[in-house]
């Protein structure tokens, strides 16, 4: 069983601390949660919500069917009353008038008055909520005073117990508690995953929404030891992350689509002094300032090819919160690896959604630098390549592409030199013509090589198919609990491809699972269907239809499933 609730107002009314407290009760309660967040980009005003699903089974995406309503506005009623089901109900205030049998009129902000704290209204409004859902108040009293001040947590709670006391049960839910489970969004993931990499050095300029991994790493500056700058625009951001890479220190950035375009040049530099680099590209809406607090995903082909030159680098798609952990650390080892920014692409729906998953298991952590350097045991040198008078060459040409690499100052009387122009092996200035197709095909041999560590797509559903669903990145959610439904109809069989590593693109699965399907369909949150454009311009392999979204507002499974028989 799953129910569905929603938190809504206006920004500055206290929605978001209200969500929080909620997600917590639900989390420690034992059940299964997945939050949407909807915001406008304004500090006051307007109309946000929280979508906080909850139950006794795995959940993997938000849904428009709404099972009950907290509005702390009239606006949030009209907006979002067709979304609520027949058995649904609507707390709210009683000075809020609005005529539906569904609606509970309550003391809200009279009780809130009593206790002594007008602004703790929204909690006798989640004390009733509790009494609907027939949980009780455990946790409550002790998950207050993590959150309050002493004298507040005490009227915060006094306002649960008197909102709880408003109603009565509706219905009945128990959880199915999972062990070692976790709350958390993509961003945050994204953060623990560069830290559990070994990341050093986090520079950025803030851009919704990819700010909050910066805010994450910051807050863990003394317990990580790490190195966080907030730059004074996204040029500075990306040169900076460069600069410490070349030091010799895991590197990473973020930011968004507009701050992308301004460090392509920069990125072009990394793959020209084969300088790793972690580059996270939180999506939204564009072009240009766009929707600033909206989801996207218009930014792939842009990501893969926007940069002057041809730049060897992987670009992966973050699908979910366990994704976004596992992949940023292989995101660190790969740009090692191959000497190559790597660009984790994520969006605002997986940035700023919240969702239990398993715990991350740290045993799987592996950190491979690939440093010719460690060949050495503090200063004495235990191998020959580099031994007496042998010049170091930063560039070596190689039959993969990768040189061997030292950072400065790691072994005596070794130069490391690098240069943004065309350059020879030893990282001199090159005017050759000659010199010039060597090392950029030694660059470009890099691409071949990185398909050896690629990752197929996540095949899910029936073996035996009639109709495939292709999709990438944040749309995994959504599309597994799509699937799920579509199959549980019994006629059709459904699969579902949704990809992760995106360039170079994994094409085997694909390929396979494509011969299988009578119809395959790609998803997409973007206008011109970018996934299938890059499957048809590397495969050959046409979409039969497409079924897109780009209103700023994210794909919910129903949505899919909707869509999906207008499209079959």
């Amino acid at each position: 069983m799953i129910y569905n609730v929603l938190i809504g107002g206006a920004a500055g009314q206290g929605m978001e601390t209200l969500a929080t407290i909620l997600e917590k009760l639900f989390k420690k309660k034992g059940f299964e949660i997945f939050t949407l967040q909807d915001y406008m980009s304004r500090v006051r005003g307007g109309h946000n919500f929280f979508q906080i699903r909850f139950g006794n089974e795995e959940i993997s995406s938000h849904c428009n069917e709404i099972d009950g309503i907290i509005a702390l506005n009239k606006e949030t009623i009209e907006l979002h009353l067709d979304e609520l089901t027949d058995t649904g109900f609507i707390i709210a205030d009683q000075a809020i008038e609005y005529k539906d049998d569904r609606m509970y009129n309550l003391p809200l902000k009279s009780i809130a008055k009593t206790i002594g704290n007008p602004k703790a209204f929204g909690n006798v409004a989640l004390g009733a909520l509790l009494k609907l859902f027939n949980l009780d108040l455990s946790f409550v009293e002790d998950l207050l005073k993590e959150t309050f001040k002493a004298e507040v947590a005490v009227q915060n709670f006094a306002a649960f117990e008197a909102g709880y006391k408003e109603v009565s049960p509706k219905y009945d839910i128990k959880a199915n508690e999972k062990e070692q489970s976790i709350l958390i969004n993509g961003n945050d993931a994204i953060a623990l995953g560069a830290l559990a990499a070994g990341c050093k050095f986090y520079s950025a300029y803030p851009m919704t929404p990819s700010t909050t991994i910066m805010d994450y790493l910051a807050s863990k500056i003394q317990e990580a030891e790490i190195v966080v700058e907030q730059a004074e625009d996204e040029i500075a951001a990306i040169n900076m992350a460069i600069g410490a890479s070349y030091a010799g220190v895991r590197a990473m950035t973020g930011t968004s689509g507009g701050g992308y375009a301004l460090m392509v040049e920069a990125l072009g530099l990394s793959s020209m002094l084969e300088v790793p680099l972690v580059v996270a590209e939180i999506q939204r809406p564009g072009p240009t300032t766009g929707f600033p607090t909206r989801t996207e995903q218009a930014d792939l082909k842009f990501v893969i090819s926007g940069t002057p030159g041809e730049v060897p680098k992987m670009v992966i798609a973050l699908r979910h919160p366990e994704d976004c952990f596992y992949q940023t650390m292989r995101a660190f080892n790969l740009a090692d690896k191959y000497q190559i920014p790597v660009i984790l692409l994520g969006d605002q729906f997986l940035a700023d959604s919240l969702r239990t998953v398993n715990s991350f298991d740290f045993k799987r952590i592996k950190i491979e630098r690939y440093l010719s350097e460690e060949e050495y045991i503090g200063d004495e040198y235990i191998g020959d390549e580099y031994a007496g008078d042998k010049v170091y060459n930063r560039y070596e040409v190689t039959t993969s592409g990768v040189s061997p690499r030292i950072t400065p100052g790691r072994i005596p009387g070794k130069t490391v030199l690098v240069d943004s122009d065309e350059h020879d092996e030893t990282g001199h200035i090159t005017e050759s013509g000659a010199v010039r197709v060597i090392m950029n095909d030694k660059r470009l041999r890099k691409m071949e090589s990185i398909k050896e560590d690629l990752l197929e797509p996540e095949y899910i559903g029936q073996e035996d198919i009639d109709t495939l669903l292709v999709g990438w990145g944040s749309m995994h959610g959504p599309i597994k609990e799509a699937v799920k439904l579509l199959n549980a109809k019994g006629k059709e069989k459904y699969g579902a491809l949704v990809f992760g590593d995106v360039w170079p693109l994994p094409e085997n699965l694909l390929k396979e699972k494509t011969l299988k399907a009578k119809k395959v369909i790609n998803i997409e949150q973007n206008a011109t269907g970018q996934l299938a454009q890059l499957i048809r311009e590397n495969t050959g392999i046409q979409m039969d239809e497409s079924y897109l979204r780009y209103d700023g507002r994210p794909i919910a499974s129903e949505d899919i499933v909707k869509n999906l028989k207008g499209v079959i």
